[in-house]
């Protein structure tokens, strides 16, 4: 049986499998929340801790990044380079937190952030079809 097991509800681990898990969840912490999290004896509890933290910070991560999806614009960017790079950079981001993106959706968000006055550009690159962004 692995380590897994401390780390659920009415765990029957035996005191060294805990201790096991806890050395290893500590091992992977970053150093500030090792202080932290310094007196939680039990894997469960450090878990349990550890989810809810970084759900809280999936939600606050999550709202800031459907701002920028919400607001990202083609025009806004000197390069097209830089407006991949930072639709990529929110995608990501938004795979993180259990959103999905595809490329339809960037290309339809490239698409709609057209200038104006490319509006006849926008219109070829559409009858074109393009799948993958």
């Amino acid at each position: 049986m692995g380590l897994g097991n401390t780390i659920v509800e009415k765990n029957e681990s035996s005191s060294q499998d805990r201790a096991k898990a806890m050395i290893f969840l500590r091992h992977h912490l970053d150093e500030g929340l090792k202080i932290e999290y310094l007196t939680v004896k039990d894997p469960l509890v450090l878990w349990r801790d550890l989810k809810e933290r970084v759900d809280h910070l999936k939600l606050v991560v999550l709202s800031k990044t459907r701002y920028d999806w919400l607001h990202l614009r083609l025009q806004d960017f000197k390069s097209v380079n830089e407006y991949n790079s930072a639709m990529f950079r929110i995608t990501s981001q938004l795979s993180l937190c259990g959103e999905k993106v595809t490329d339809e959706d960037m290309l339809e968000k490239t698409f709609s952030t057209f200038h104006v006055s490319n509006m006849l550009l926008q219109q070829q690159y559409r009858e074109k079809g393009f799948k993958i962004f």
